[in-house]
């Protein structure tokens, strides 16, 4: 199986990164490959309809859709900012939404997470995201939130908090059994 992962932040100390990549490691046999991106390799002006009708959608979201579309099963992690998506996130959809008859996930499953240093672990970005992203394509398997970063995730362990350990366990249980039966059930 070919597995995305990335953060939606642009942070280079994002500890959505650190939460992704260190989730990742569950779904590591000996035939998967995992690709971890970083959004700063698509770095892009600003999304507006007058650049778009300028100069065109920009090659960084046709990379990151080929990223897409290489993946059989994504895993996101979305960084909080404002209550919202972070701006890099939000930027990248928006550009890569633009390509011509492209829904932005293509039917991919997605196991959505996000983690913050707060008690809410990243809560209202990910109902945002719960919301948007079965429209933008994407087949949400399943959803991890993460609260209190700092306390309950360690850098080699991963989430190190027993209650929270176990809850990501089975929801990395259900999107195994669900990819392996076809989707067939759901959250």
């Amino acid at each position: 199986m070919k597995i995305l992962a990335f953060a939606g932040s642009n942070s280079s100390r994002s500890i959505n990164k650190k939460l992704v990549t260190s989730v990742s490691k569950y779904y590591k046999e000996s035939e998967d490959v995992i690709q971890i991106l970083d959004l700063n390799d698509f770095e892009m002006p600003i999304f507006s309809i007058d650049r778009e009708e300028q100069n065109g959608i920009p090659e960084q979201a046709h990379q990151f859709a080929a990223h897409i579309d290489w993946a059989d099963f994504i895993l996101v992690s979305l960084s909080e900012n404002n209550s919202s998506y972070a701006a890099a996130y939000k930027n990248l959809m928006d550009w890569t939404s633009r390509i011509k008859g492209r829904k932005l996930f293509s039917q991919k499953p997605v196991f959505l997470m996000g983690t913050s240093n707060g008690k809410n672990g990243a809560k209202f970005v990910l109902e945002a995201a719960e919301q948007r992203m079965p429209r933008d394509g994407a087949r949400l398997l399943a959803v991890f939130s993460l609260p209190l970063f700092y306390e309950n995730f360690e850098e080699g362990k991963g989430v190190i908090n027993p209650l929270y350990r176990s809850q990501l366990e089975a929801k990395v249980r259900l999107t195994k059994r669900l990819i392996a039966k076809g989707f067939e059930e759901s959250e």
